[in-house]
């Protein structure tokens, strides 16, 4: 089963510093233990949304909104894509990740839908 694993947003990833050394130290071996695993399929971090843009639908009208956007919790700052064998291996896998965040923060796993085909 393939997911998406979101790390949430906070106000520290939305300001746009550089991220801990430490922390990218940490997150570097816990990459290397997922690659290693065979797990991890792709990783990266995303600029605040102070560099982003929104496209709203409605219709045949579209309408361009410019970052940053101000519900931070609902962001996203990075992301993996894991291929795991169920939902509870992605969970025992987020568990084991270091803090991403300075602070509190959220990790979110979502599953990618498996069309029949």
């Amino acid at each position: 089963m393939r997911v998406m694993v979101l790390v949430k947003a906070t106000p520290d990833s939305e300001a746009g510093g550089p991220p801990d050394p430490d922390m990218m130290a940490a997150m570097g071996r816990f990459n290397d233990a997922l690659a290693a695993a065979g797990i991890l399929r792709m990783a990266d971090g995303l600029l605040p949304s102070s560099h982003a843009k929104r496209i709203a639908f409605d219709g045949s009208e579209r309408h361009v909104i410019s970052g940053p956007f101000p519900q931070v919790s609902e962001l996203v700052a990075g992301f993996w894509i894991w291929e795991v064998a169920d939902l509870d291996e992605a969970v025992a896998w987020a568990k084991r990740c270091p803090n991403p965040m300075p602070g509190p923060s959220e990790i979110e796993i979502r599953p990618f839908h498996e069309w029949e085909g």
